[in-house]
């Protein structure tokens, strides 16, 4: 599944894996969330609540643009710089563009919101 990010006016695209923990996230959209930086590595949120992480593996070592969630914490995270493997870390999908933006500093809001089969909700014009 695909999904956009909108982050202070600059699109992010970004692909949802197949597993139960991207589902259970995808079903939470739309979503308008503040992204604050965490350890100069990746902008994490609050969810509005906690995904379920059946079946998935224990951690994961993010790369630039793993779109993830903290199970620990129960938050979202984008990472825009790679990281050592982190227990309770589960990979929900990639952000296949426009990762640049979250290098930005300060607290940063987005949107995001499932991109239809059709094209549909993609921002694009026609």
């Amino acid at each position: 599944m695909r999904i956009r990010m909108m982050i202070e006016g600059t699109p992010l695209a970004a692909t949802l894996d197949d597993s139960a923990a991207s589902r259970d996230f995808a079903s939470l959209l739309p979503l308008a969330l503040t992204l604050t930086d965490y350890a100069a590595t990746e902008k994490i949120s609050d969810l509005p609540r906690r995904l379920s992480t059946k079946g998935t593996l224990p951690g994961s070592e993010p790369a630039v643009g793993t779109l993830a969630y903290y199970a620990p914490w129960g938050n979202l995270a984008l990472f825009y710089r790679a990281a050592p493997y982190a227990p309770g870390l589960v990979k929900l999908g990639t952000i296949t563009s426009g990762v640049d933006v979250l290098t930005r500093s300060g607290p940063l809001r987005v949107d995001i919101q499932r991109i239809e089969a059709d094209g549909s909700n993609d921002g694009s014009r026609r």
